[in-house]
């Protein structure tokens, strides 16, 4: 098995996969630029490198790449965050022999927007929202007509700034924040689902489905509840073959009461849905391009991020009236942070959480925008090196 790099080690995925390699006789490396304890500190991983951070310094971000690839002689690079963007756009700082898993970055370009991956998405299978660009709230209320609508950056994350006006916009909401391009787009019911698969050269070798049943606020979910969909599959498989991609790519879907899914945004990247692959699942082949089936994760039991799930899914919870909910939930998921035989990796998480409020202080901002501003893209010019 392969010397692999995997990136974004800040990140539980980034932990899972190293987790994968390993039981498949591979040898994980971790690097982030931030504190990646959480990750660091499993017995998964080898070692536990520090980078530049890419949006703060490109040049030395690809040196220290190209770097950590010569010395330990890796053979597969897996980004797991954002940091994909920045290792597409300079992938050429990297020895062709390498497999680096990420596409074209054009191609990443048009999937990051919320825009103009809705026009790729058209006749492959699901439904698609009506959007439309807008600058202003006049456009969108123009545009919404009175409607149930949702306002979103062209380029954002976690959730960020999402606006939802199932009612129709209201005569006070607020001014858009941000001096960028915004999506309207027609608001959906029904049950969110979330997708995440690996593909290579236009052939899905990977696939997961799940409900994200706890959330924190309507950010990141840290409950994963399996959810197979045969549609959401067949989409998927049409989807990255029709544009012939390579690399990892997740998507957020609405499933209406009759069961018809629409797809309302793409994440050419790692998500939580990783968490979904069993320690004998296949997934190390796939991440590795191996010709081979596409391997559908089905876990029998839900998986969680126990120490969140202990804090904010109980206190939302209890908000909520919903105790014995909770516990029921609770009982019957797993936790993928601390597995037999790896138990550092949640205080490696408290360690990390620490460091990212010691820069949220320092610099100002929320612990999200500490923990994620080194590697945010937008959909700016990344300039040659």
């Amino acid at each position: 098995m392969p010397n692999v790099l995997i990136l974004g080690a800040r990140a539980p995925a980034a932990l899972e996969i190293a987790r994968r390699f390993r039981a498949s006789g591979g040898v994980a490396s971790a690097a982030d630029s931030v504190s990646c304890r959480l990750t660091g500190w499993s017995n998964a991983s080898d070692a536990s490198l520090r980078i530049a951070g890419p949006r703060f310094d490109a040049g030395r971000y690809t040196a220290d790449l190209a770097r950590i690839v010569a010395r330990r002689r890796i053979d597969l690079v897996v980004p797991t965050c954002e940091e994909a963007f920045w290792l597409s756009r300079y992938r050429g700082a990297l020895p062709d022999s390498v497999r680096v898993l990420v596409d074209e970055f054009d191609k990443l370009r048009e999937l990051h927007s919320k825009l103009r991956f809705l026009e790729l998405a058209r006749d492959c299978g699901a439904g698609v929202p009506e959007s439309a660009a807008i600058k202003t709230l006049e456009e969108a209320r123009a545009w919404a007509g009175g409607r149930p609508l949702v306002l979103k950056p062209e380029y954002s994350r976690f959730g960020v700034h999402v606006r939802l006006y199932p009612h129709g916009m209201p005569a006070d909401a607020p001014p858009l924040p941000l001096a960028q391009t915004w999506v309207a787009q027609r608001f959906h019911t029904g049950t969110e689902l979330c997708s995440y698969s690996v593909a290579d050269r236009g052939r899905l070798l990977a696939h997961s489905v799940y409900r994200p049943a706890y959330r924190l606020s309507r950010s990141s979910s840290f409950y994963f509840e399996p959810a197979p969909n045969a549609a959401i599959r067949g989409f998927v498989e049409r989807f990255v073959g029709k544009i012939a991609y390579t690399g990892q790519i997740s998507f957020d879907w609405i499933v209406a009461d009759d069961g018809s899914a629409t797809v309302l945004e793409c994440n050419p990247r790692a998500t939580s849905g990783v968490h979904l692959f069993g320690e004998h699942d296949a997934l190390p082949a796939a991440l590795l391009g191996e010709d081979m089936a596409c391997v559908e994760a089905r876990p029998q039991r839900p998986r969680m991020l126990a120490p969140v799930m202990l804090g904010a899914g109980l206190t939302q919870a209890l908000a909520q009236g919903r105790a014995r909910a909770w516990l029921r939930d609770w009982r019957r998921a797993d936790d993928v942070l601390s597995v037999p035989g790896d138990r550092a990796p949640p205080l490696g998480a408290l360690v990390d959480l620490g460091a990212y409020a010691w820069s949220a202080l320092r610099r100002g901002g929320s612990l999200r925008e500490a923990a994620t501003r080194d590697i945010e893209w937008d959909g700016e010019e990344l300039p040659d090196l």
